[in-house]
């Protein structure tokens, strides 16, 4: 088994007023040779919008991108013509495939909203655009991993256009929870949203990542109870 530690105090920050975002990924002006990406993972990224503000209209082509609000709410358009909301809970994907053009916005006048920017490079490309939203019960994570991505239909979880998969499981204080990737030869991204973990007698805590490869599972256990994002990818070069 190999490892990569990415801790949260080493992630790229922005912060434009209207949105705080921190980068697990090389994304705009932050550049990290070392943190281009995880295999088919390319882009990480803890965004704070602030209340009433957003992300005007923009385009996309050729890229899975999935977002997972932790708190509060997002308005969601796209040219799809998708019109919605996602809130905390919710799981949201976009195949953006031969090209979408997207906003997002903030509709509260009071709170700010956290949501988790996810970027995965597609299995195809150019196909035609699609989107896909979901609300997923929280209980059913306790203690065990709830997939919420995956190209199975069998596994429950939006679609993805890629051999790749998210499970979130939110893990008791001294609990042990597996992970065996579901694909040969995949990496798992371990990004911890709340709490702390120990894996392979490393403890990683709040916001910190790590990444693994070269194995065909591994056990997590709970320092402190925790909420913990699974993002298996294929290993590309």
């Amino acid at each position: 088994m190999q490892t990569v530690f990415h801790p949260a105090s080493e992630r790229g920050h922005a912060n434009f007023g209207w949105l705080d975002s921190h980068h697990s990924f090389s994304f705009g002006h932050w550049y990290d040779p070392g943190k281009v990406h995880f295999g088919a993972l390319r882009v990480l990224n803890d965004d704070v919008v602030k209340e009433g503000a957003g992300f005007n209209t923009h385009p996309h082509d050729n890229m899975e991108i999935v977002s997972i609000p932790l708190k509060g709410s997002l308005a969601h358009k796209d040219s799809t013509g998708t019109d919605g909301i996602i809130r905390t809970g919710d799981v949201q994907i976009m195949s953006a495939g031969s090209g979408i053009r997207h906003s997002e916005f903030n509709p509260s006048k009071t709170d700010p909203a956290n949501f988790l920017q996810i970027w995965v490079i597609p299995k195809l490309r150019d196909i035609h655009p699609r989107y896909d939203q979901r609300a997923f019960d929280e209980k059913d994570r306790l203690d065990k991993w709830q997939i919420v991505i995956s190209p199975d239909e069998k596994e429950n979880g939006l679609w993805i256009n890629q051999d790749a998969r998210f499970a979130l499981s939110k893990l008791e204080k001294d609990k042990e929870i597996t992970y065996e990737p579901k694909f040969k030869g995949n990496g798992v991204y371990i990004f911890v949203i709340d709490g702390a973990i120990n894996i392979d007698n490393k403890t990683i805590g709040k916001r910190d990542a790590i990444g693994i490869f070269d194995t065909t599972g591994f056990t997590i256990k709970a320092n402190q109870t925790a909420e913990i994002l699974a993002i298996e990818v294929p290993m590309l070069s």
